[in-house]
């Protein structure tokens, strides 16, 4: 329950607060580009409201998104016949009591798009948190000084309408395959932190759901998510991990989810950073981790991701 806790409150802490790099203010779109529409994520049975979401301004940071009880998933595609073929999901962080759209969002969906991955940015449900910024920012505070003092009545973070939501996002993609050039066998996830989590939770519930139409991700980024170990499914696909070695959250040493996944046979490539804190996005200044982006796309191109696909 201490690790919940810790886990709830770093996954909003910004840099500065998890280590010695300064919390830069994140630069980059707040927004969805220009003609990219939210799609409902479930059509006319989507639950939730729209109403229900709430921007904030994050400790100076750059604006994240709360109180999402309506999910949506957000296409970010590549310039007319660019398309290799390949899609991505995008799913942020932030402890399931935000989203940080700008910094594990839409930076990440154009940098995808620029190389010819479709990518879609997925808008999962999250927990309630209250409505004022200030009681929003007391609460985190709250938490996080709760998980200094080693309180014993953490929450749960774990937040299974976030995996369902993950699991229709691959569905909707695949459904559409034929509408955004994408090769429905080639359609991946990139998550960070609590995104990273909810990616990977959408890997093991496809493998323990006895519907043949659940289906995981054909592959995925697991960005500064933890790194404990898991019951690796035998078809389990192949995974980038990258984290910071300075994470106040998982940057002990401990890298067990990927040698599971090395000793179930399945492809695994790890990069563990000198420095770079929890929630560096495409990269902390002054760090390798600003490098991520660039090895995610080259892993992606050894696993023949990148190569051009016959356009349906």
């Amino acid at each position: 329950m201490k690790a919940a806790l810790l886990a709830a409150a770093c996954l909003v802490t910004p840099a500065s607060a998890q280590g010695s790099l300064p919390a830069a203010q994140v630069e980059g779109p707040a927004q969805a580009p220009e003609g990219a529409a939210a799609i409902p994520l479930y059509g006319n049975a989507t639950p939730g409201a729209p109403s229900d979401e709430i921007a904030t301004r994050f400790m100076g940071r750059e604006t994240v998104l709360r109180n999402i009880t309506y999910p949506t998933l957000t296409p970010v595609l590549p310039a007319p016949g660019k398309a290799n073929g390949t899609a991505v999901i995008v799913a942020p962080g932030g402890g399931f009591m935000m989203l940080a759209m700008q910094n594990e969002g839409w930076r990440v969906a154009r940098a995808l798009a620029d190389k010819g991955v479709s990518a879609f940015v997925l808008k999962y449900r999250l927990k309630t948190t209250p409505k004022v910024d200030a009681d929003f920012m007391a609460e985190m505070g709250r938490l996080m000084s709760e998980a200094a003092s080693g309180a014993g009545n953490a929450p749960d973070i774990s937040n299974p309408p976030a995996t369902d939501d993950a699991l229709a996002a691959l569905a909707l993609v695949r459904g559409h395959a034929a509408q955004w050039h994408v090769d429905p066998s080639r359609v991946g996830m990139i998550g960070f932190s609590a995104g990273a989590m909810t990616t990977l939770r959408s890997v093991l519930k496809a493998a323990s759901d006895a519907d043949p139409g659940t289906q995981a991700p054909d592959f995925i980024g697991y960005i500064y998510g933890p790194m404990g170990k898991v019951d690796v499914p035998a078809d389990a696909p192949p995974m980038f991990a990258a984290l910071a070695m300075d994470d106040p959250l998982f940057g002990n040493g401990d890298f067990s989810i990927v040698s599971a996944w090395h000793a179930a046979k399945r492809p695994v490539e790890l990069h563990a950073y000198q420095s770079g804190g929890h929630g560096f996005g495409l990269g902390a200044p002054g760090t390798t981790t600003t490098l991520m982006m660039d090895e995610f796309l080259a892993w992606m191109d050894m696993q023949g991701l990148l190569e051009v696909k016959a356009q349906p």
